[in-house]
């Protein structure tokens, strides 16, 4: 799929994405930041950045901030969130920068084991003994949340195997050996645990289906369809004063340019 497709599926329901669903993803952002030691004054690159939440952060951190995602809409999201950051729509895996301008390249699930160009290019636009950090799915099916996720599967068969090939960095030792084929000094592998809450079925619902993956589940059973079972699934999950709340596995890596 052409990277200029992306917008069809992250980009229809934005705003949506950025004010139901992204905020849950502040605990994966905040630990990487802390992990990978972001600090003032260092040139940080998001990739994938979508509606860019995660440069805020970095920001909050003193950061100079740049990044990119191949949806104009989230873009748009990520701009009016970033006042005077360099923002821009455009391919990963042919990033529009010079090579050695960043400190730091962090991609948060955006990079998958079949974007290895991807990879390349981060390692293009750091200064030598710059870090990349990269987070990518754990084992959903047993985290404790697995739950919240599983709408993704009503998607074709083939859709949910291409879902499942895009997640494989997750496995022992594949993520380490995909980033020090690409020049990458790679630390230890680590655990980060996401958790995903919402107040009632009915947000629930709506902050899933913003998402990609839930857009291939959507061209497959319908919209309304979507948006039902997914109301539904959540009301067993209810908690009386409690949030609706899934927690999920993610692993992160760093790598240091050699």
């Amino acid at each position: 799929m052409s990277w200029e497709m992306v917008d069809e599926g992250w980009g229809r329901r934005a705003v949506e994405f950025a004010t139901l669903s992204e905020p849950s993803n502040c605990r994966e952002y905040v630990a990487v930041h802390h992990r990978v030691g972001v600090t003032t004054g260092e040139q940080l690159l998001d990739v994938a950045c979508g509606s860019g939440l995660a440069l805020e952060l970095a920001r909050a951190r003193g950061a100079t901030c740049a990044g990119i995602d191949a949806s104009q809409r989230l873009v748009a999201v990520a701009q009016d969130r970033n006042p005077n950051c360099d923002i821009r729509v455009g391919d990963m895996e042919n990033l529009p920068w010079d090579r050695e301008t960043f400190d730091v390249v962090t991609s948060f699930r955006g990079i998958w084991g079949t974007t290895p160009a991807a990879v390349d290019e981060a390692h293009r636009v750091l200064v030598s003994g710059g870090r990349l950090a990269i987070t990518v799915w754990g084992n959903v099916g047993k985290s404790p949340g697995a739950w919240m996720m599983s709408p993704f599967r009503w998607a074709t068969e083939e859709k949910v195997q291409h879902q499942a090939d895009m997640v494989g960095l997750g496995f022992p030792g594949v993520g380490e050996a995909f980033l020090d084929e690409r020049g990458f000094d790679v630390a230890e592998r680590f655990e980060i645990s996401s958790v995903f809450e919402y107040p009632d079925p009915q947000t629930y619902a709506r902050g899933m289906a913003a998402t990609g993956p839930a857009y291939e589940a959507i061209q497959s059973i319908g919209e309304q369809e979507f948006i039902d079972r997914a109301t539904e699934l959540a009301a067993t999950r209810v908690r009386d004063g409690l949030p609706l709340r899934g927690q999920i596995q993610l692993f992160g890596y760093i790598g240091t340019k050699r």
